[in-house]
């Protein structure tokens, strides 16, 4: 005989959701001390390019599915290509140093239904990587998706094999889900992915955390961290 069915009580599937509204994405100019995010354009082709060394267009040909820019006309196309993208949001990020855009991150996978988004596609010269400007980034993005669009979840993925990607993710406050096995096809390469998440409700203390970092008091004289941000999120490295 069958077993009955006893009656189901929210404790056992899940948290109840709180209402908020929720807005996708739309290009916006986000400000920061150290950073402006815009909405990328082909008129910002030349800076970009310039802004990119030979490492970060190797990045582009070792773990995405882009291939390296070499000219402006390419860098436009390239432009053009990531606009026309659906349901992704892509962003300039225009170091407030130089005034001149030195890597682009944008919102894709955009789930309204679920209130979930991903940052992806980030692409750092290397005068924005592991810099203040480089973290702000991605806490205007957080700040934005979670405090004004009303996201409940914010997704980073990336190549298994990347382990700068995945540090960033630990540094920023990202939890580590798991990795998906042969998840894509990159160039005719299996690609696992490691997939991290930020929650809604970690996020005030998360955002605590960065601005305390990115705060100038944390900074010497020099520009040099007083205390590391992965010290601050619990995790090894800086």
């Amino acid at each position: 005989m069958a077993k009955p069915i006893g009656r189901t009580t929210f404790n056992d599937i899940g948290q109840p959701l709180t209402e908020r509204n929720i807005h996708a994405p739309a290009p916006v100019i986000l400000e920061g001390r150290y950073v402006t995010l815009h909405p990328l354009d082909e008129n910002q082709a030349a800076d970009l390019l310039a802004s990119l060394g030979d490492d970060d267009q190797e990045f582009l040909l070792r773990y995405t599915a882009d291939e390296p820019t070499r000219t402006v006309d390419e860098m436009r196309s390239f432009i053009t290509g990531k606009r026309a993208v659906p349901a992704a949001c892509y962003f300039a990020c225009i170091d407030k140093d130089s005034g001149k855009p030195s890597g682009i991150a944008c919102f894709m996978r955009i789930d309204i239904p679920n209130r979930v988004v991903e940052i992806g596609n980030v692409l750092y010269s290397t005068r924005l990587r592991r810099s203040r400007a480089g973290t702000e980034v991605i806490y205007l993005m957080a700040r934005h998706a979670i405090d004004e669009l009303g996201f409940r979840r914010l997704e980073w993925k990336c190549n298994d094999r990347n382990a700068g990607s995945r540090h960033a993710a630990l540094r920023y406050g990202f939890t580590f889900e798991g990795v998906f096995r042969q998840h894509m096809i990159i160039k005719g390469h299996n690609r696992d992915t490691a997939w991290y998440s930020l929650l809604d409700r970690e996020w005030p203390q998360r955002r605590e955390t960065l601005e305390a970092w990115l705060s100038p008091d944390n900074f010497d004289a020099s520009g040099r961290q007083i205390t590391a941000l992965a010290q601050l999120n619990g995790v090894g490295g800086s």
